[in-house]
């Protein structure tokens, strides 16, 4: 399984989020501390805001927060929002159009359901805030300013 360049990147936004010393990150901070698109970032952010992750803040000194603390998210609930599927094999979907003769009899689908449950296990054990434990370091990799 590989999870997509959004995925990633819906992860570096709550990063960026929860290091940062102040209250709101722009989008083009955000964007150049990584090397991407602005446009890129919003396509990203809009799934993020839907999946109550992240929140805009609107107007001139506005921006973007993480919408609920960094350690109430966790990665689960951040690839769960960004990735549309987890089929690993062409039988996994229920309801798939799957060509096997062996689909009644093997196991592969109980086996990839146990990986795949794994898998979200661990996602869901690390928050946001186990991602920046090291919050100075963070903020000099992405060259965040300390706050004042």
């Amino acid at each position: 399984m590989r999870l997509t360049k959004q995925t990633n990147y819906a992860i570096r936004i709550a990063m960026y989020c929860a290091a940062n010393p102040a209250p709101l990150s722009q989008v083009r901070d955000i964007a150049a501390s990584y090397g991407v698109s602005e446009l890129f970032l919003f396509k990203i952010m809009k799934v993020l805001v839907d999946a109550g992750i992240v929140e805009t803040v609107r107007g001139r000194y506005g921006g973007l927060r993480l919408a609920k603390p960094a350690e109430e998210i966790t990665l689960y609930d951040i690839v769960r929002a960004t990735e549309d599927s987890f089929s690993m094999a062409e039988c996994f979907d229920d309801g798939g159009d799957a060509d096997c003769p062996l689909i009644d009899a093997c196991r592969l689908n109980a086996t990839l359901r146990k990986a795949l449950n794994a898998f979200f296990e661990q996602l869901a054990a690390v928050s946001v805030a186990d991602l920046v434990v090291n919050r100075q370091f963070v903020r000099n990799q992405l060259g965040l300013a300390e706050a004042i």
